[in-house]
């Protein structure tokens, strides 16, 4: 699909392609697929040249106020999501398995079509960020070839999950990857969408600049 042509769908359809979101890392033999089984990350193409980090976003006035802080690629631009009720009819796309989202960074201004979104848990909770995680995929019935990995950022401990995302609607599979972190306000997870594997594939390096940069706000 060119450029061109996801410029002609409607708002609402790419709102709910993005929301089926994307995430990154290599196995460390504990990786297990949607059905349990094990895998490894699927291949990514040559990586794109670091993102350049036009400010950050976790602290007061940063557009959105986080119990973390990382950096923001350049031109990319944050904004807080306001809590659904549950009965609201958003309230689905605003929470997958433990987290709900608190913010959204939109790439558009960096001409991509995506976000980096930003979900949080239960201040209190005693899951992991690899259960947090786990239970992020597996509210996803179209994810697959899950892996993760655990890293580090500076002093911060992270977890990073890789798995493909299969769109009925594109009828196309695509990466995706989301990192998650513990804070005493609740697990934090980090999420790239993109419309497709291309977009995916252009915005890895403002993800990677935001895993590589988070640390406790």
């Amino acid at each position: 699909m060119t450029g061109r042509t996801v410029r002609g769908l409607a708002p609402v359809l790419l709102a709910a392609l993005a929301l089926t979101g994307c995430s990154s890392g290599t196995d460390d033999g504990g990786g297990t697929g949607a059905e349990g089984k094990s895998s490894t990350a699927p291949a990514t193409a040559t990586a794109a040249p670091a993102a350049k980090a036009g400010g950050a976003v976790g602290a007061a006035g940063s557009g959105c106020e986080l119990p973390v802080v990382f950096d923001l690629a350049e031109h990319w631009k944050p904004k807080a999501v306001a809590p659904v009720e549950a009965d609201d009819p958003l309230a689905a796309l605003s929470t997958q398995g433990p987290v709900h989202m608190v913010c959204e960074i939109d790439a558009k201004p960096a001409g991509h079509i995506g976000f980096l979104r930003v979900w949080q848990g239960r201040a209190g909770a005693s899951a992991t960020p690899r259960s947090v995680l786990e239970g992020f995929v597996k509210a996803d019935e179209n994810a697959s070839k899950v892996a993760y990995r655990e890293v580090t950022s500076g002093k911060t401990a992270v977890t990073e999950v890789t798995y493909t995302l299969h769109s009925e609607v594109m009828d196309e599979s695509r990466p995706a990857r989301a990192f998650a972190v513990a804070t005493p306000d609740g697990p934090v997870v980090v999420h790239l969408g993109g419309l497709d594997a291309t977009e995916h594939r252009g915005m890895l390096p403002a993800y990677e600049l935001a895993r590589g940069s988070v640390r406790l706000g």
